[in-house]
Parts: C-alpha cells; sequence; structure tokens
C-alpha cells in the first residue's frame, strides 16, 4: 500500500508518433511493392493477394488501408506526385510562384519539378489508361487524374496572370492548358522512354517551349 504522503506519480502520456512513423514506413513498403508488380506485371494480372504477400501483409491490411486496387493505384500516383523532396512537389510549386522569382526563373522551377515526379508518375498514368478499356474504376481514376492536373496547370497560370507575366494574346485558360500538354505523361513517354533523352535534356525542352510559349 502507498503511504498517504508519498508523491503522486503523473501518469505517462502515450506517445503515438513512433506507431505512426511505422505505420507510414509500412504503407511506403507496401505502395513501392505494389508499384513493382503493377508495372511488371499489368494492373489485371496484379492481385490484392499478389500485393499482400510481397509487402508482407494481410490482404485485410491492403483493402483497410488502400481500399484494393484502385486505391492502391491512386495512393502510388499521389505518392509520386508529391516527389522526392521534404515537402510535397505542390507545395513547394506553390511557395515559388508566391515569391519574388521573375518569370524565365519561375518557369524553369516549374520544369524541374515535373523532372522530379515525371519518372514515377507517367508510368503509373499509362497503366491507368491501358487498363480503362477493361476496368470502369481505371476510367474514373483517370478522369479524376488528368482533372486534378488541369486544375493545377490552371492554378500556375493565373498565378503567372497575376504577375503580368503572360504574352500578349494567350488567355489564362490557353495558358494553363499549354501547360497542362507540356506536362502530359505522353510527352515523357515519347522523349525519355522513348528516345532515351536525359532527364536534364527533358527538364530544359520544357522550360524553353513554356518560355516561348507563354512569355514574350
Amino acid at each position: 500500500m502507498r503511504p498517504a504522503n508519498a508523491p503522486v506519480k503523473a501518469p505517462r502520456r502515450y506517445d503515438a508518433s513512433g506507431r505512426r512513423e511505422r505505420a507510414r514506413r509500412a504503407q511506403g513498403h507496401v505502395l513501392k511493392v505494389a508499384e513493382e508488380l503493377f508495372l511488371r506485371d499489368g494492373y489485371a494480372r496484379t492481385t490484392v493477394a499478389a500485393v499482400a504477400a510481397a509487402g508482407g501483409v494481410s490482404v485485410e491490411t491492403i483493402y483497410k488501408t488502400f481500399g484494393g486496387k484502385p486505391g492502391l493505384i491512386r495512393a502510388i500516383q499521389q505518392a509520386g506526385l508529391a516527389g522526392a523532396g521534404p515537402r510535397p512537389a505542390p507545395d513547394r510549386s506553390d511557395e515559388m510562384s508566391a515569391g519574388e522569382l521573375e518569370p524565365r526563373a519561375l518557369l524553369r522551377n516549374w520544369a524541374t519539378l515535373t523532372m522530379e515526379v515525371m519518372p514515377r508518375v507517367a508510368p503509373i498514368v499509362l497503366l491507368v489508361r491501358s487498363a480503362c478499356a477493361t476496368d470502369p474504376d481505371m476510367a474514373t481514376l483517370l478522369d479524376e487524374i488528368n482533372s486534378g492536373r488541369l486544375s493545377r496547370m490552371r492554378h500556375n497560370a493565373r498565378r503567372l496572370a497575376d504577375r503580368g507575366s503572360l504574352r500578349h494574346g494567350v488567355s489564362t485558360e490557353q495558358a494553363g492548358d499549354i501547360m497542362f500538354a507540356y506536362t502530359a505523361p505522353d510527352l515523357y513517354d515519347v522523349l525519355v522512354t522513348g528516345r532515351r533523352w536525359t532527364l536534364e535534356m527533358f527538364g530544359d525542352f520544357i522550360f524553353r517551349g513554356l518560355c516561348a510559349e507563354l512569355l514574350e
């Protein structure tokens, strides 16, 4: 029995940060092996059971965490879009456009971000497109991906327009469409995958093309 005058110990506060970090790493591992399987075997032939086995988790965990194959693909695409930097690429893009960079420097940085995310995003988006013919979920996801990218490019175009940087005769909507075209996975596939361009060549092509189309 504790003496009446003994000090009362404060209850230990539970720190869930370690558990969250372990869960984050486990999910990242599952997405990595799922991405490898999808790109190697295709969408239709890759099963949730195969992903679970390769990732060292249960099938139930895959469904609870990602919602099956469409959810896995969506999570892979979003992880690729975030890029490899310490902060998500879209956040870094907004920070750049909100700063004092002159228009050419801003377009150069946006081209660099495209170089960063395309190696992972483009193959997955093209995989989704190839699966659309037979899978309605993939058709829906492709519409979602394209709509999100178009919205992002229009947002960037408005940033340029607000600065008064757009070339005379180019509307904000047209500028968004131009940026949407230059960031298409097809362009990466043709030049980098097909023609074996380096990422630096690809990024420079995007930069010079956007400058020519958008700026005076």
